[in-house]
């Protein structure tokens, strides 16, 4: 690297020694190709056709699945630029739950129309410019042609989360699932004056490897996925009375070192006589309460299990606090820190608490609550690889699910919105000028790359698509789209495949400023520690 020098040709070094630096055009092309190569990995997974990628960890495990969300977090991704792709993702994973392999489809997009334009010698800056324009122009013309639904409609919100698992391994049970996932999220959805709002959190999805998909069920309460803690206990308690607790139910040690006196025989029972009706006293307490079960965030003293045993109580230990708040979430009650004051008031109320076997795991079922809001979906299939790539789905169709209730506009599938808004944004061009507009022609073309990656995927020619679809979108086709199941364009609104528009807004949003701070980058500066000398090697010399 070469240095400045002052006006007495002293080198002026104002970086640390190992620094490498990358300015201008080769760090513009460096950035924009190390994106482009990740949009290219991830582009042959979208749709009902896309192909699955098999990661595998140092371990030698693997993970195979065409979510992109989990395909970008399992890669072991190294150049920065391409890491802002990954934080797409997780954004938007985080905020709408899907969307992650359209956005950086239309990413890697956005950065082939910037780098045709660096070669024409288009500033980086006009380019943001036009992109940001086109985008704010492409969400409200988004917003114009969106359909606005009520927000509980079922039928509205099974077609968005079947539309969701589609493209999944679950496509086939897309039908049943996605009624499992509707009913789920109207269970749990709380009404504001703004609309409704769903916490995901208090839906838990267990997995049950064995049996097939069509065996997933919903639990309208909780799965405790541990077993009942001792064996003497009951297995089943109808009209349950749930007590479930933070705390230790154990005698507690003291925080500091202490001294016991005892100098006979019976003043060391009467010690241990007294810790036992301390736990005996727990015990009836809880008992006089009405509970029948509990439910232990930490460890219970194995006399205290004998002596709930012999009180007919069924209790869980080491419970996960999550667990424990999704209990009361669903049975009510409140989670208690002092067992020895146990009110009635403080009990959760269900139907039916039972341990059951699931496979080779017993876990324990809370079911049958008056208004619950946390349940369980318990999905089924038929080995480890499998229900992890369902979890993935069900995720999804739960986030979108739960994106149509919170915003309630949705759009068809297929590409369509995606092909209308590209044709609607080129009618728009004339009102900007200079290069700005053609910033934004770009950013208009790269709209089309999600329906086009669509079609390739589906086996179809992209250029016959995209000619196919401007054609057929000029003369009034607002939702014709691919249909990737059978390689067709389609009307997609009857073919009842829809999305959220929130969706496809973050969509846009998240990707139009990844893009704009990938060209905004002009120089790379990459520091290196210095390497330290070896330690001197000691001899024998004196």
């Amino acid at each position: 690297m070469s240095y400045p020098t002052s006006s007495s040709n002293i080198p002026t070094i104002i970086l640390p020694e190992g620094t490498s630096q990358t300015k201008g055009r080769d760090a513009q092309n460096n950035n924009l190709t190390a994106a482009l190569l990740l949009a290219d990995i991830i582009s042959s997974s979208l749709g009902p056709r896309g192909l699955d990628k098999m990661l595998v960890d140092t371990t030698g495990d693997a993970t195979i699945t065409n979510d992109g969300a989990t395909m970008l977090k399992e890669m072991d991704i190294q150049h920065p630029a391409a890491k802002m792709l990954v934080e797409i993702s997780k954004s938007l994973e985080s905020e709408v739950g899907d969307g992650t392999t359209s956005a950086v489809i239309f990413s890697g997009a956005l950065l082939t129309g910037a780098k045709e334009l660096l070669q024409k010698g288009i500033h980086p800056s006009l380019m943001v410019q036009g992109y940001s324009k086109a985008a704010k122009k492409a969400l409200q013309i988004l917003e114009e042609i969106s359909i606005r639904v009520e927000p509980q409609d079922v039928n509205w919100l099974r077609k968005v989360a079947k539309t969701s698992m589609q493209t999944k391994i679950v496509s086939r049970d897309a039908d049943y699932l996605a009624g499992l996932v509707v009913d789920a999220v109207l269970s749990v959805a709380d009404k504001t004056d703004s609309g409704y709002k769903v916490d995901k959190k208090n839906i838990k999805v267990l997995k049950g490897a064995g049996g097939v998909a069509g065996e997933s069920s919903l639990i309208r309460g909780v799965v405790v996925d541990k077993e009942v803690a001792h064996a003497s206990m009951p297995k089943r308690i109808e009209n349950a009375r749930i007590l479930v607790t933070n705390t230790a139910f154990e005698v507690e040690k003291p925080e500091m070192d202490t001294k016991l006196n005892i100098t006979s025989p019976e003043q060391m029972k009467q010690f241990i006589d007294s810790e036992d009706k301390m736990l005996y006293d727990i015990v009836q307490n809880a008992r006089k309460a009405g509970a029948n079960v509990m439910i232990c965030l930490r460890a219970i003293d194995d006399l205290a299990l004998q002596y709930l045993a012999s009180a007919g109580i069924l209790a869980v230990k080491m419970a996960n606090m999550s667990d424990l708040e999704r209990i009361v979430q669903a049975a009510g009650g409140s989670i208690i820190g002092n067992l020895a004051d146990v009110t009635p008031g403080d009990l959760g109320r269900a139907k039916l608490v039972e341990e059951r076997k699931v496979e080779d795991k017993k876990w324990v079922f809370i079911e049958g609550c008056k208004d619950p809001k946390a349940v369980t979906i318990l999905i089924r299939g038929g080995f480890e690889k499998k229900v992890d790539e369902m979890e993935r789905a069900i995720d999804d169709a739960i986030m979108v699910t739960r994106d149509v209730m919170e915003r309630p506009l949705v759009v068809a599938g297929g590409g369509a919105p995606e092909i209308e808004v590209a044709l609607k944004l080129r009618a728009w061009l004339p009102k900007l000028s200079g290069r700005v507009q053609l910033a934004a022609q770009k950013f208009a073309e790269a709209m089309e790359k999600v329906s086009l990656t669509l079609a390739a995927n589906a086996g179809m020619s992209p250029i016959d698509a995209s000619v196919a679809l401007r054609s057929r979108h000029s003369k009034g086709g607002k939702w014709i789209g691919v249909d990737a199941s059978d390689g067709t364009l389609k009307d997609m609104y009857k073919s009842q495949v829809f999305e959220p528009t929130w969706v496809k807004e973050q969509i846009i949003k998240s990707a139009t400023e990844a893009s704009n701070m990938i060209l905004r980058i002009d120089e790379v500066l990459s520091s290196t520690s210095p390497k330290k000398p070896p330690l001197a090697t000691p001899t024998n010399e004196e």
